[in-house]
């Protein structure tokens, strides 16, 4: 066999012979014998060499694979897990509980960028006014997380929901460390029975839930906050409110 001249344009010409309908052996390297792959990779790496541009092409074409492949993904994990997400019977619910759209927000009070996100989803929520938010206790960055989410859960169990808005209000907003003293203290802030919060913090109902959400975020591959479910869509970080609201519009639009 004569050594490959260039194969019509290297690479193109091996991909051609491949996609084009070809048997699989018409292109073989393992049947090639040492000269003959030599050869072929000879008149790739010149053809590469002539035309670099083909390799960011190919590396533009696997990133856009992946991102697809990842984004079809995430829309199965978020259809099997519907109704955990959205109906789990405890995590509270804010916003419009009627919207015809509903957020739910993974969040550690701990994490810089879930504080960055409140005024972002309050202002989502304010200036669009059709939107269910649903926040799901995901304390992930070490005991001060642990800690501050019981607390809030334990809130919600003792004295309803309202006390747990206001208390998570308070958590978001608070960048010192969060020890027994300082949620004595913002219970008391509220007018709420501190004593009872604190005690009821470790138990198993309390546990419970904290159990129930670390589940489903596994089940999502979700390892960070904030993470948002909108809609049907999975959205890893934090997020502005109008990209937010891009979105909104967007599944909207699907459901139309």
């Amino acid at each position: 066999m004569k050594p490959l001249s260039r194969m019509a344009t290297g690479l193109a010409t091996a991909a051609a012979l491949t996609l084009g309908g070809l048997p699989a052996q018409a292109f073989d390297l393992g049947a090639m014998t040492a000269e003959e792959r030599a050869a072929f990779g000879a008149e790739v790496r010149a053809y590469l060499m002539e035309n670099p541009e083909v390799i960011l092409e190919a590396v533009n074409l696997l990133e856009q694979q992946q991102a697809a492949s990842e984004a079809n993904r995430d829309l199965a994990m978020v259809a099997a897990n519907l109704e955990e997400l959205h109906n789990d019977g405890y995590s509270w619910v804010g916003g419009n509980p009627e919207g015809d759209i509903t957020l739910v927000e993974f969040m550690d009070y701990r994490c810089g960028y879930c504080r960055k996100a409140a005024p972002e989803v309050a202002k989502l929520l304010e200036e669009d006014g059709n939107i269910r938010l649903i926040v799901k206790e995901f304390p992930i960055l070490g005991e001060a997380s642990v800690l501050a989410s019981r607390f809030a859960v334990a809130a919600k169990h003792v004295a309803g929901d309202e006390a747990y808005k206001q208390v998570h209000e308070a958590l978001v907003a608070i960048s010192s460390d969060v020890n027994e003293v300082t949620l004595r203290r913002l219970a008391e802030g509220l007018s709420l029975d501190a004593d009872a919060i604190l005690a009821a913090m470790d138990t198993e109902e309390v546990t419970a839930e904290l159990r129930r959400t670390r589940a489903l975020a596994q089940n999502l591959a979700i390892s960070g906050t904030p993470t948002f479910v909108l809609g049907n869509a999975l959205l890893r970080g934090y997020l502005p409110a109008d990209q937010l609201k891009i979105i909104v519009d967007e599944q909207r639009e699907e459901n139309s």
